[in-house]
């Protein structure tokens, strides 16, 4: 079945960097979306980043310029490398992936910055 292994969350202070990784197992990787999501406490789970099967990115506005999301099809993984990290930067974030109808979730990385 399909797995979604999220790492590489944590503790930063602010301005700081993290690189969450997310691998994956059990599809043909190369057809999804592959996607970070986010949800802090209280509030609703957000998309973040995400990347197409052809490499084409979108982010959320507040993460533009800080956030790079990039997928290796050969090491079937999906990275999320987060610069200038901001308190409000925290949340449980979790990988993605859908193609149609088909839609996989991880259970989730803690990334929390301290100010």
């Amino acid at each position: 079945q399909v797995q979604l292994v999220e790492s590489g969350g944590g503790l930063v202070q602010a301005g700081g960097s993290l690189r969450l990784s997310c691998a994956a197992s059990g599809m043909i990787f190369s057809r999804y979306t592959m996607g970070w999501y986010r949800q802090a406490p209280g509030k609703q789970r957000e998309l973040v980043a995400d990347i197409n099967s052809g490499g084409s990115t979108k982010y959320l506005d507040s993460v533009k310029g800080r956030f790079t999301i990039s997928r290796d099809n050969a090491k079937i993984a999906v990275h999320l490398q987060m610069n200038s990290l901001k308190p409000e930067d925290t949340a449980v974030y979790y990988c993605n992936a859908g193609l149609g109808l088909l839609e996989y979730w991880g259970k989730g990385t803690l990334v929390t910055v301290s100010s």
